[in-house]
Parts: structure tokens; C-alpha cells; sequence
């Protein structure tokens, strides 16, 4: 009995979440092309397919795809995807729609942590794996945004959860921007990194966030069976066999380890997990393998659509892609929030 309802939790309407899932991707797949031929430098679709083939070093357009807009496009899907999975884990682990990594401090935990090394490089190796640094940052200040607002009679409530992570990721913030006024070279070397924007990444840095997406992505798939279970209630989980706080360990650990990755390449994008996770019904209440490659696709998705849009809408000039963002996903916020205090 308990095996089917978890059976039926998991993977109702299979065959819909394939159509959406495959929809999702021949839309990243065709967003992914629009943003390589779309810039300054108008490119043919000739001459994407054989820059991808037959690369020649010498073809100044090859080199701008190759070089400049590849890699800004698998920074943007790298990032999109990780940020949408961590605010799906930490909505469904918990039980909160209003959770995001940039709400709840990862954010700014993460962006706090790269500063700090880059303005005071104890060991010069820390630069090397700012994915690292950034997860732990995102990490710690995280544990203390739970520490905060599980305090207390009636222990952790969405509201407490929100403000906590909204004081800590101001707090946060505030000796950020302590830290770059008092040191202009750190300021240079991250301006634009700390708007959130993907105009500076390069190849080395996504390669070097891939093992940690990776880890992060690894954990999340391990941990789904345990979550689709939590999702019929504590005990109904325990019955299955579920460690709960093993569980919700693992799951933030993951978050971290996503946010880092995505933070350490484009900077502190908000609002992508709020927003994916939302986009579509019933994945909070039947988490699935499915449901988190829906929104990871679905977020890679929408930072790609944002890029291509903050390149465009003003061009030649462009805008920080995190801008785009926060405009669409503050009003998200509210939305969701004005629905749950009715």
C-alpha cells in the first residue's frame, strides 16, 4: 500500500512530464543557437555549423563564437540550470514555495566568500576553486539563516525563514560592500561579476564548476526517492525507511554546492529558482527525476531568454542579465507571496 502511494507520488502522468521535459529542452537547444548567433557582429547559421566542425582559428567569426559567445552560453545554461535545482530543493525540502538562494542568503553568502578571498588571498590556491569557496560560503551562511529562524516556541516557519535569510543576505551585503570600498582593486576585478552578469565568463571558469554542479546535481538525483517519500508526510517517510535530517542535509548541501557553482561563473543571480519552480504545477507536491530535469532545463531556459534580452533590448549597450532577473522575479515574489497569506 505504502509502495503504490509513493509509486503514484512519483510518477503521475509520466507521459506529461516527457512532453513537457522534451519541449523544454528543444527550447534550450533553440535559444542556445538564437544567443550565438545574436550580437554585435550579426553571424549566419552557415558559419555556426562550421565554426562547431570545422573550427579555423584564422576566421575571425569562428573565433567570436568560439572564444567569446560559447562559452557566455554555457555559462548562462550552466548557472540557469544549477539555480533552478537548488530553489527546487530548497522549496520542496522546506516546504516553502517562497524559497530561493537568493532569498534565503546563499547569494549573498557565496558572493561574500569570493570577495573575502580575492581581497585577502591567504592561500592563492583559493582563487582556483571559487566554485569551493563559493559553496561554502553559501553554505555557512546559510546553516545560520536556519539557525536563526529555527529559534524559538514554534521553531522553523516560512516567514521566519524568509526574513532571517532577507536580514542575513542585507548583513551579508553590507560588509561585501564594506570590503570593495575599502579595497579598489578587488572592486575592478569584480564589478561586474557582483551585478551578475555573464558578459565576462570564460571557458576556464565553467570548466573549473563543473565537477561541483556536477557533485551537487549527483547528490540531488541520489536524494529524490528520500524526498518524493518526505513528500507524503514525515511519518508515512519514516515508514519507507527515510532518514529525514540526513535528507534535508544532503538536499541543502546539494543547494550549496549548485549556488556556488552558478555564483562562482555569473555572480549572484536571483529569482531563477523562485521563478522555475513555479512555472509549473504539481512538481512541489510529486518531487520526481523528471520534475528536477523539467527545472533545470526550465532555468537554463529563462537565463538564456534574460541574456539574450539584456543584449538586445538597449543594444549596443548591454545589460546585467541579473537586472532582468530581479525585475521579473520580485514581482513573482510578491505574487506568491500575496497567495499564501490568503
Amino acid at each position: 500500500m505504502s509502495r503504490s502511494l509513493l509509486s503514484r507520488a512519483s510518477n503521475t502522468q509520466p507521459w506529461s512530464n516527457r512532453s513537457r521535459l522534451g519541449f523544454m529542452l528543444v527550447l534550450v537547444i533553440a535559444l542556445s543557437g538564437l544567443h550565438l548567433l545574436h550580437g554585435a557582429r550579426a553571424i549566419s547559421l552557415t558559419t555556426l555549423t562550421q565554426a562547431l566542425f570545422y573550427y579555423n582559428p584564422h576566421d575571425f567569426d569562428h573565433r567570436v563564437l568560439i572564444s567569446l559567445r560559447l562559452p557566455r552560453v554555457l555559462a548562462m545554461l550552466l548557472a540557469g540550470s544549477c539555480l533552478a535545482i537548488a530553489g527546487y530543493l530548497l522549496q520542496v525540502t522546506l516546504r516553502n514555495r517562497l524559497s530561493d538562494p537568493q532569498l534565503l542568503g546563499l547569494n549573498s553568502g557565496a558572493s561574500l566568500a569570493v570577495v573575502l578571498v580575492t581581497a585577502f588571498p591567504i592561500a592563492p590556491m583559493f582563487t582556483l576553486v571559487r566554485p569551493l569557496v563559493a559553496s561554502v560560503g553559501a553554505g555557512l551562511l546559510f546553516s545560520l539563516v536556519l539557525l536563526i529562524s529555527s529559534a524559538g516556541r514554534k521553531g522553523l516557519q516560512p516567514l521566519k525563514l524568509i526574513f532571517c535569510g532577507i536580514a542575513f543576505s542585507a548583513l551579508a551585503g553590507a560588509i561585501t560592500s564594506t570590503v570593495l570600498i575599502l579595497d579598489e582593486d578587488t572592486l575592478d576585478q569584480l564589478r561586474f561579476w557582483l551585478i551578475g552578469d555573464g558578459a565576462g565568463s570564460n571557458l576556464h571558469s565553467v570548466l573549473i564548476s563543473l565537477p561541483f554542479a556536477g557533485a551537487g546535481l549527483a547528490l540531488s538525483l541520489l536524494i529524490m526517492p528520500q524526498l518524493s517519500a518526505m513528500s507524503l508526510g514525515d511519518a508515512m517517510a519514516k515508514g519507507l525507511g527515510a532518514s529525514i535530517q540526513k535528507v534535508r542535509f544532503f538536499s541543502l548541501c546539494a543547494a550549496a554546492l549548485l549556488t556556488g557553482s552558478a555564483v562562482s561563473v555569473v555572480g549572484p543571480i536571483g529569482f531563477i529558482g523562485l521563478i522555475c519552480a513555479s512555472l509549473w504545477r504539481g512538481i512541489h507536491s510529486r518531487p520526481s527525476v523528471f520534475s528536477l530535469l523539467l527545472v533545470a532545463f526550465t532555468g537554463a531556459a529563462l537565463l538564456m531568454a534574460a541574456d539574450i534580452a539584456a543584449i538586445s533590448l538597449f543594444a549596443p549597450k548591454e545589460l546585467p542579465t541579473g537586472a532582468l532577473t530581479g525585475l521579473v522575479g520580485a514581482p513573482v515574489f510578491l505574487w506568491i507571496f500575496v497567495r499564501r497569506m490568503r
